[in-house]
């Protein structure tokens, strides 16, 4: 690409090809105004590399200076308002710029995936529970779409549904995938209507977009008119790449779709829920190792994980909701959730969130889910991050975001830093460690607590 004409002609090529993610590879010094002008026409994330001398033999008539080309090519694209994605050190051997590369696929797959997604909720936030407002502006500022339903449209979807042919072969796929766990067969037939229904509303409304994701509400008038929970129907949807978020969480279904686009695995979405006791901690320290009790907690829903991300699972009923709306009776209308621990290993935390005031701030943080009996229902497990407490402190409380994070199964972080980076989010929080403070961190604090405080505690 050496002049305009180059760039239209690219781009003809690239359209032919359907190609959705660029990579601009300089080989040589210039020339980078229609290298900017490609990057800034074409329709999708750009990568910039440039090339390393590839030998001291002949730096007189064969040096390339792409090293200093690049920095020519990102002042362009700066000026046209482009977001690159550099790779951490961009010059390299072509081996080496191949293995940047594959870095970018998972970035450009989450960009892309955004530009092409439509949100379907159902149902406002529950009253008590304003943490998860959505500000839908900074939605349409990232190119997602957005349709809002109340809980009667979905009421009325699902009893229209109600002879649906689809239905039966839905039950027996539930009925495989549950196995010996399938504790409530009777309720299948309710569950698997509304799998149908949630399947065959997103695939007609659609419309200009390719991807769908659900935020439903889900409790408290859910169960007394549906007849049951619909958290299996939901980690269902997950296993497909559809997350479907509780509690009309938008931010949160955008957040698993996000993570699920990075990782290629199913994300759930669970509440930072509570501390591991001293208790279990000293019971479990083979396992955790290095990890503090500050660097542990319990992720938790209801029993809305995808099965294939759980350790054991079975078909089980809302305890809570139980306790409050069928007590001294066998489950009816609580029934629906699948319950079980977390499998061990990588996991990302991860949260993108609109303010009030409509400004997009973020966070991310790796860690892992031990081997650990959490010892209580719904999809649980206990997870650990290093500096956890800090992160928890000086982060999620600091910064308000809610309590509901995103879990991704696999190490993620550098992928949706990246792709924060490119969609211009400039609030991007991770966990710090130790040694660095956070901006609002009290440099006379201490949160360490030896034996003889725990003890007393």
């Amino acid at each position: 690409v050496e002049n305009e004409t180059d760039v239209m002609n690219a781009l003809k090529e690239i359209d032919k090809k359907d190609i959705n993610a660029l990579v601009i590879y300089l080989g040589n010094f210039g020339p980078e105004g229609p290298l900017s002008m490609l990057a800034q026409k074409f329709d999708g994330p750009v990568m910039m590399v440039a090339a390393a001398e590839e030998s001291g033999k002949d730096l007189i008539g064969g040096r390339g200076d792409a090293y200093c080309g690049l920095l020519s090519a990102s002042y362009n694209t700066g000026l046209r308002n482009v977001r690159l994605y550099l790779p951490e050190y961009p010059v390299g051997m072509p081996d080496e710029i191949a293995g940047k590369i594959g870095e970018f696929i998972p970035v450009a797959r989450v960009i892309i995936g955004l530009k092409k997604l439509k949100i379907f909720s159902f149902g406002p936030r529950p009253q008590d529970f304003y943490t998860c407002h959505a500000p839908i502006k900074p939605l349409f500022n990232l190119g997602v779409e957005v349709m809002e339903n109340s809980e009667l449209d979905l009421y009325e979807l699902y009893n229209a549904a109600k002879e649906n042919p689809e239905i039966p072969a839905v039950i027996k796929d539930m009925e495989k995938e549950l196995g010996e766990g399938n504790h409530f067969p009777e309720v299948l037939p309710k569950l698997a209507r509304y799998e149908v229904t949630l399947k065959n509303f997103m695939e007609k409304n659609l419309g200009a977009s390719e991807f769908g994701v659900f935020a439903n509400k889900c409790w408290p008038a859910f169960q007394t008119s549906f007849g049951f929970v619909p958290c299996y129907v939901n980690s269902r949807f997950a296993t497909r790449g559809i997350p479907v978020s509780c509690e009309s969480d938008i931010y949160g279904a955008l957040s698993e779709y996000m993570l699920t686009c990075a990782t290629g695995f199913p994300a759930t979405l669970l509440d930072i829920n509570n501390t591991v006791p001293y208790d279990m901690y000293e019971e479990a320290r083979d396992i955790i190792g290095d990890y503090t009790p500050h660097d542990l907690f319990m992720g938790f829903h209801c029993g809305n994980t995808s099965g294939s991300c759980m350790a054991d699972k079975a078909m089980k009923y809302q305890l809570i909701m139980h306790r409050l709306l069928e007590p001294d009776k066998e489950p009816d209308i609580t029934r629906g959730t699948l319950e079980g621990t977390i499998k061990a290993g990588d996991i990302t935390i991860f949260r993108l969130q609109s303010t009030a005031e409509t400004e997009l701030k973020s966070y991310v943080a790796e860690g892992e889910v031990l081997n650990i009996n959490p010892k209580s229902f719904g999809s649980i497990g206990v997870f650990a991050v290093k500096e956890m407490g800090r992160f928890y402190r000086y982060v999620m409380l600091e910064k308000k975001f809610p309590h509901h994070t995103v879990v991704g199964f696999n190490h993620a972080g550098k992928t949706l830093f990246a792709a924060m980076n490119m969609l211009g989010v400039e609030d991007i929080s991770f966990n710090q460690p130790g040694g660095t403070m956070y901006k609002t961190e009290n440099p006379f604090k201490s949160m360490t607590l030896d034996e003889n405080e725990r003890s007393e505690v």
